[in-house]
């Protein structure tokens, strides 16, 4: 069976065309622009040339469409028609409280998901666009939702409950739900795989290090805390999210500033994070390489993004009651190499001990720790589409 993952954002549209007897992927690709002037297609088949595609995206309908063209391409397509496609795994950011696990996707699963769209505003919105619109070119393939916060479902109430009156959980759902599940349960699951243990017997930490960034307790196979909390802006410093700060600071901003509410949501989202502190740029290179060349902003940025990760290491090793590895997953935590060094340099208390020559390594499976480190580290790349496919195909 092949299946189509579709990652639908407000204006862009990310895929890949996964054949799912060998696990392997015969096309990737992402539209963007889609409502804007100078929309575009990236598409690349397997052992086929990349190609651009300008085409006027006036909506997803139309991107995925497109889409689907270029799939079936003679000249740079994947699959001979559209009947080849078995499946469409959708990613949908929030689920709330009402999903605990991927879903076929249904009329009720659908008003389910316009419900949840408060709690992700967004996200939730342009994920549906893209399952009507799929729904509407593909009318008999079956399709499932993948949600980012089903994995986290499985927090105690200890572990997402606000300390705020009682009655605005139960009124609006403000708890804890936690994020980036989907990358979390997969690197999870290759964990233990490494490790040669049942992912039942371990307790792991789970590091997605990216722009976005967090960070889960997993324990016997489920996750029991994680960073992100009501809103991805909880947790770590990021690329440009705050992450945890005194909450009274923004009512302070707000009123020093004559802030109003999107200028100050704004603020804490997008020019916030390790930008905001190292007046660099979100990307860590850039930050790393000015660091280097003596910017001591720029180290600052690191150097409070690497203590963050650090301190939830060490409280979620105390929650867990020890731990058995740490992975690190994404964009920084599978590249940079003086990342993981820094985030483990002073762990040596927990059994943690890195191996240089082993750590100088950029996205490839492997244990960077000596080989008597009683906890282990380990770099696994995250692979959140083929989760999606195989839960797609797990559920048809």
């Amino acid at each position: 069976m092949k299946v189509l993952v579709l990652n639908c954002g407000s204006s862009s549209l990310k895929y890949q065309l996964i054949n799912m007897e060998n696990e392997g992927v015969e096309a990737i690709g992402i539209a963007e622009r889609i409502g804007i002037e100078g929309s575009f297609v990236k598409h690349e088949a397997t052992g086929k040339e990349k190609v651009v595609i300008e085409d006027t995206m006036d909506n997803h309908k139309a991107a995925i469409k497109i889409v689907l063209d270029a799939l079936i391409d003679p000249n740079h397509g994947a699959i001979k028609s559209m009947d080849e496609i078995g499946a469409v795994g959708h990613r949908v950011v929030h689920g709330g409280e009402k999903f605990s696990g991927s879903v076929v996707i249904t009329q009720e699963v659908k008003n389910a998901l316009e419900e949840c769209s408060d709690l992700a505003p967004l996200h939730n919105p342009p994920n549906l666009m893209g399952i009507n619109a799929c729904e509407e070119i593909l009318p008999n393939v079956p399709m499932v939702a993948v949600f980012d916060t089903a994995f986290h479902q499985t927090m105690p109430e200890s572990s997402y409950i606000y300390a705020l009156p009682y009655e605005y959980y139960e009124k609006y759902g403000i708890r804890r739900y936690g994020f980036h599940g989907t990358s979390h349960k997969y690197v999870s699951d290759r964990a233990a795989s490494m490790l040669g243990k049942p992912l039942e017997d371990l307790k792991l930490i789970t590091c997605h290090l990216g722009n976005g960034a967090s960070i889960a307790a997993v324990k016997n196979g489920q996750s029991i805390d994680t960073t992100m909390g009501f809103t991805p802006l909880e947790g770590l410093a990021m690329g440009t999210r705050c992450g945890d700060i005194d909450p009274a600071i923004v009512t302070f901003i707000m009123e020093k500033e004559n802030m109003s509410v999107s200028e100050i949501n704004n603020l804490v989202n997008k020019k916030s994070g390790v930008l905001g502190i190292s007046g660099v740029s979100s990307d860590f290179r850039d930050i790393e390489n000015e660091a280097a060349e003596g910017n001591k902003r720029a180290q600052l940025a690191l150097d409070v993004y690497y203590n963050k990760v650090k301190k939830y290491i060490g409280s979620f090793a105390a929650e867990m009651g020890g731990v058995d590895a740490v992975v690190f997953t994404a964009g920084l935590g599978e590249n940079s190499a003086i990342a993981r060094a820094a985030i483990c340099e002073n762990l040596e208390f927990l059994g943690i001990k890195i191996d240089e020559e082993r750590n100088n390594v950029r996205g490839k499976e492997t244990v960077v720790t000596t080989d008597d480190s009683t906890v282990k580290v380990l770099l696994i790349p995250t692979n959140e589409e083929l989760t999606i496919a195989r839960e797609t195909v797990n559920l048809i």
